[in-house]
């Protein structure tokens, strides 16, 4: 922090050791930070016990090593510098970057060979908290740990739906999320008295040039985590919902978001960025008040069916349910699309993008990609309509003797393997799915090398076969 005027005491000794910045890497810095004072996550990445069994070669390639070395290095207090001084944030003992940590290594390893981590460019901070806790699930589940850190903050959202043609409900549970999204509803935001542009000057604002002074001297308006909390939990009206218990008629349908469980740790994220009147994502410009004491989210615990409530059909869960699904995917908007590349998204995310709402609205497209654009495939081709409904229509096994169905749902829920990957490992297990998960991790370090194998090995018995 170095605004002037600033009366700030530097701290040091164990939890208080600083980080120096590689490039832009603050974001990374702070969700490591974050993380490395969670207590359950220091305990099991303290006292080096990720890298006892590994050589000094392997360490430097394995994630659980480094993470362990960095988490380590952030709450023992080892590397912590003198205790400055003086108070002043301007003392040079309070700022020498010798006492801050590079963490290099592990920006390495964790990047390994993301398109975006691996540049020294500014980054999302909430996607990169999913990317390190993606890598860090795979690596546990690879080396049998007891504990996965994710676990201390997954949790389960139910989306209540009700047919208002007559009253029937539905409740829907989400995929296992990590994560909470919150709209900001700038329409609650509202300018504070304090912060309308009158009063004393501000003493700790920084020296800046005139343009830029009186764009700063615009007031900011503020919007309270409740409202945000509100907005997500609201109720609000789907008109395309197809309903299989009224022969997929189409009924105004209500939905409404609830929380299953609260983890011990909840991560939140604020959408920030909108689209403009140029179709540009612009960030909002808005301050987030936060209640002092604890917040209490209960108001938004899913309480499953109640009384009185008539529950729809189970059989609509396996029908289709919108007007895309029953007659295949969507013509896509081609204006659409060229306006989502020219954010600098792919060709295939985009089409993807707006294949999943309907092929032609920018704005939810958007919001999808920003949810999306981790997942393995997103800058895959789209499957031909045709061929999918063929597999749809009679799912059959490959070649290899191996359920299709069991490895499209294989490499969907892992999100780390390929199609031949599980196929392989499929064929290897006699068709068990978790057999097959566990052979895939456990041959994480050289997957292409143990299926080249399994190749050989399987040649080799045919080749047999036919001789004899």
């Amino acid at each position: 922090i170095t605004e002037a005027g600033s009366q700030l005491t530097p701290m040091t000794g164990a939890g208080y050791q600083g980080l120096q910045n590689l490039g832009n890497s603050c974001y990374m810095n702070s969700v490591v930070q974050v993380m490395a004072h969670i207590p359950e996550f220091a305990e099991q990445y303290n006292k080096s016990k990720q890298q006892q069994t590994l050589s000094p070669k392997e360490a430097t390639e394995s994630i659980l090593a480094q993470t362990s070395k960095l988490c380590e290095a952030l709450t023992s207090g080892e590397f912590a510098g003198p205790a400055p001084k003086s108070v002043e944030v301007t003392d040079a003992s309070s700022t020498d970057p010798k006492y801050r940590l590079q963490p290099r290594m592990f920006k390495h390893v964790l990047a390994g060979s993301h398109v975006d981590f691996r540049t020294g460019q500014q980054q999302d901070a909430a996607q990169y908290l999913q990317h390190l806790l993606e890598t860090l699930d795979r690596a546990e589940l690879g080396a049998s740990s007891e504990k996965i850190t994710s676990d201390l903050c997954a949790f389960q959202t139910t989306t209540r739906l009700e047919a208002l043609t007559d009253h029937k409900v539905k409740y829907t549970p989400s995929a296992r999320e990590t994560i909470l999204s919150l709209p900001i509803p700038m329409e609650k935001a509202k300018v504070r008295e304090e912060e309308d542009g009158g009063g004393a000057p501000d003493e700790k604002r920084p020296k800046i040039d005139a343009e830029e002074k009186k764009e700063d001297d615009e007031p900011v308006p503020t919007v309270s985590f409740e409202d945000c909390m509100t907005s997500w939990g609201a109720t609000t009206t789907v008109e395309d919902k197809r309903w299989a218990h009224l022969n997929n008629a189409v009924s105004p349908t209500t939905s409404q978001q609830r929380l299953n469980n609260f983890p011990k740790y909840l991560w939140i994220q604020l959408q920030r960025y909108t689209l403009g009147a140029d179709w540009t994502p612009q960030k909002l410009k808005v301050k987030l008040d936060l209640p002092s004491e604890t917040i209490d989210l209960n108001t938004y615990k899913s309480a499953g069916p109640q009384e009185g409530e008539t529950l729809a059909p189970d059989e609509d869960d396996e029908k289709p349910t919108t007007t895309g699904q029953l007659n295949g995917p969507p013509p896509i908007d081609e204006g659409a699309l060229a306006q989502l590349m020219d954010m600098g998204f792919s060709f295939n995310g985009c089409r993807r993008a707006l294949t999943a709402v309907g092929g032609s609205d920018v704005q939810a497209a958007m919001n999808w990609v920003f949810e999306h654009n981790m997942d393995p495939d997103f800058n895959d081709p789209l499957p031909d309509p045709s061929e999918t409904a063929t597999a749809a229509a009679a799912p059959a096994a490959s070649a290899e003797g191996v359920d299709e169905g069991v490895v499209q749902s294989l490499v969907e829920n892992l999100g780390c393997f390929t199609m031949d990957q599980v196929r392989a490992a499929l064929k290897e297990t006699s068709g068990a799915a978790d057999r097959a998960a566990d052979w895939l991790f456990s041959h994480m370090d050289d997957l292409d090398g143990a299926i080249a194998a399994l190749n050989t090995k399987g040649a080799s018995s045919a080749s047999a076969s036919s001789s004899s």
